[in-house]
């Protein structure tokens, strides 16, 4: 494998994937969503990329691991129960696959994204 392989976020040109929640998963707002996915490994269990998202609220089912890097922006991560993290610029963290819940964009907001999801 050489050097070439190595994906650099800046320089690799990707086709945006624009997108909305489906309409029963809106709580409020018109959260339209895009991604950019620089990477998907040969298996396809792994995905990494730039993510972006206009204000309002959906529910969320993650079936995947994701690791996020809040770049821009605000939202509010909630949980069944209630409990809320405030996501900002700067904030790296883990959604684990099996998480429920909604997420909120209180100002429009990007994230850096790794996924992973096991395959039976």
């Amino acid at each position: 494998m050489s050097i070439e392989q190595i994906v650099d976020f800046a320089l690799n040109q990707v086709d945006a994937q624009r997108y909305s929640p489906a309409p029963e998963k809106i709580i409020k707002g018109s959260p339209d969503q895009t991604a950019y996915n620089h990477y998907e490994s040969p298996c396809g269990q792994m995905n990494a990329g730039v993510w972006e998202a206009e204000i309002g609220q959906w529910t969320v089912t993650f079936t995947e691991h994701e690791y996020c890097e809040i770049v821009q922006g605000v939202s509010v991560l909630r949980d069944e129960d209630g409990g809320a993290k405030t996501l900002r610029a700067g904030d790296r963290f883990v959604i684990p696959a099996g998480f429920r819940g909604t997420w909120e964009v209180l100002e429009p907001t990007r994230k850096i994204y790794v996924t992973f999801e096991q395959k039976s």
